[in-house]
């Protein structure tokens, strides 16, 4: 293989999941021979190309578009030109998917390539997002869109269940106890005495939101009123339960659309009282 740029590395999912396989890889002037995963295919195309024999055809792939590539589906890979190819891929057991989706069907997303934008949101949170993050929460959360995403994808209808509004209840009381230390699903599982897939499930339909989402809102909460206070932004990051300042930063922003040094330069934290 005639690469230009290959990583590759194991990330820890969470406690009762084993490790995922996350790659970065550059193509040029080379082919993938057939092949096949015991694991669904996640990637992002990130430039370039990407050709490949799926199920008897020819795809492509371009860039900002999704593969999702069911397990044990042979196909290969091979550049479109000589530019070649760059991707980042993650690698799901099937295991995790079922562990959301609890029994039903495997989710087969028809060409193996998608421009959905719910599930380029969910392949991106997963690959980008949550790589070299490890904060177990992060992929509880990105495994539940994704699996839901692809699910959607694939044209299976959703069950309709009634959410138990008492766990969901139960389970933001716990979180608010719960953010500088964190809280894992397995743990609001005991908690509410919930599964831990339907709680998410409950959690996102009464409160907009999911638990894990939740709990980084209010630690950007509990951060802003650190700063208001005149804490530093290391102080602050690690006084709002942020594993360092990078996490802190990365979340912040997503929450509030600047960064923490824009937000105290600005007016936006300030309360107006009439």
């Amino acid at each position: 293989m005639n690469s230009a740029a290959h990583s590759s590395n194991r990330s820890l999912s969470v406690d009762s999941f084993e490790p995922i396989e996350r790659v970065t890889n550059r193509l040029v002037g080379a082919a993938f021979s057939p092949h096949r995963h015991d694991t669904y295919t996640v990637a992002v195309t990130m430039a370039g190309v990407q050709t490949f024999n799926y199920r008897r055809e020819t795809r492509y792939s371009l860039p900002g578009q999704v593969l999702i590539l069911h397990p044990d589906e042979l196909h290969d890979g091979h550049c479109h030109d000589e530019a070649g190819f760059s991707y980042q891929a993650a690698y799901v057991p099937p295991t995790h998917v079922q562990a959301v989706l609890g029994g039903a069907e495997l989710p087969f997303v028809a060409n193996g390539v998608s421009t959905d934008p719910a599930l380029i949101a969910a392949t991106l949170n997963l690959v980008f997002d949550c790589a070299g993050v490890e904060d177990s929460g992060a992929y509880e959360d990105a495994l539940y869109d994704l699996a839901h995403a692809m699910n959607n994808a694939s044209g299976r209808a959703a069950t309709v269940r009634i959410a138990d509004r008492t766990a969901v209840m139960r389970a933001r009381e716990y979180l608010e106890t719960a953010v500088v230390f964190g809280a894992r699903l397995d743990q609001l599982e005991q908690v509410t005495g919930c599964d831990r897939w339907q709680l998410s499930r409950d959690f996102r339909a009464l409160l907009g939101t999911s638990p894990y989402r939740y709990l980084q809102y209010r630690r950007v909460d509990l951060a802003k009123r650190l700063m208001r206070e005149g804490a530093k932004l290391a102080d602050a990051a690690h006084g709002a339960g942020f594993a360092d300042q990078s996490h802190f930063g990365r979340t912040f922003r997503k929450a509030v659309g600047l960064t923490p040094k824009e937000w105290l330069r600005s007016d936006l934290f300030c309360t107006i009282v009439l």
